[in-house]
């Protein structure tokens, strides 16, 4: 499986990635995906995952968990070697790398979630356990679903709330999931019969 990366977020102390879409079953998509990201350099046994409920909940995490933290859509770490993920198939990635304080995030930022803000609530908690200042942070947001193909642009409400915060380097790659289904899942797309993609973040 292929693994796409963002210029932005090319920096030395930092591991991404973006998982594009299997040629293999659904059944055995997770397997694939993990097996993916341990080759490119992730130590997956030690990853982190997100619930996902649809929120806005953010939380810091200290311990290589090996489960999925309840009731939140971002996650945050100032500890190396410990992935990331948040899962995606239209919703979006939103990565944050503070490199003063040598810290990360990643958040899923659909509709819900960006109605509920969870750009702020993230930076939030970087700020309240790890003193991070928006203006510090390099800030991107990956594939995502977009107009035409969906009705509300929360990619540009994401990017809005970003700069709201004071985030100065914001960066979006532009691209939509449901116009390039050859690379992509799309939930909408697909009308729910499809996978997801990983974006799985670390500090080196």
């Amino acid at each position: 499986m292929e693994i796409e990366t963002f210029s932005a977020l090319n920096l030395a102390g930092v591991r991404h990635g973006f998982s594009l879409r299997s040629a293999g079953p659904l059944e055995t998509l997770e397997t694939e995906l993990n097996q993916s990201f341990t080759a490119a350099g992730f130590p997956m046994v030690d990853a982190v995952h997100a619930e996902q409920p649809h929120g806005n909940r953010a939380t810091a995490v200290y311990t290589p968990l090996g489960i999925r933290v309840p009731e939140v859509d971002a996650l945050a770490t100032s500890v190396p070697k410990m992935p990331l993920v948040v899962r995606v198939a239209d919703c979006g990635p939103v990565y944050f790398y503070d490199p003063t304080q040598r810290v990360i995030a990643v958040a899923h930022s659909g509709r819900k979630g960006t109605e509920g803000n969870i750009v702020r609530e993230t930076i939030a908690c970087l700020k309240s356990t790890y003193d991070t200042q928006a203006e510090n942070l390099i800030v991107q947001l990956g594939p995502c679903i977009r107009p035409p193909h969906y009705e509300i642009d929360f990619a540009a409400e994401i990017g809005r709330q970003a700069r709201a915060c004071g985030v100065r380097h914001y960066h979006d790659c532009g691209v939509c999931t449901a116009s390039h289904l050859d690379r992509y899942y799309s939930y909408r797309a697909e009308k729910g019969k499809t996978g997801r993609m990983w974006a799985v973040f670390m500090l080196e």
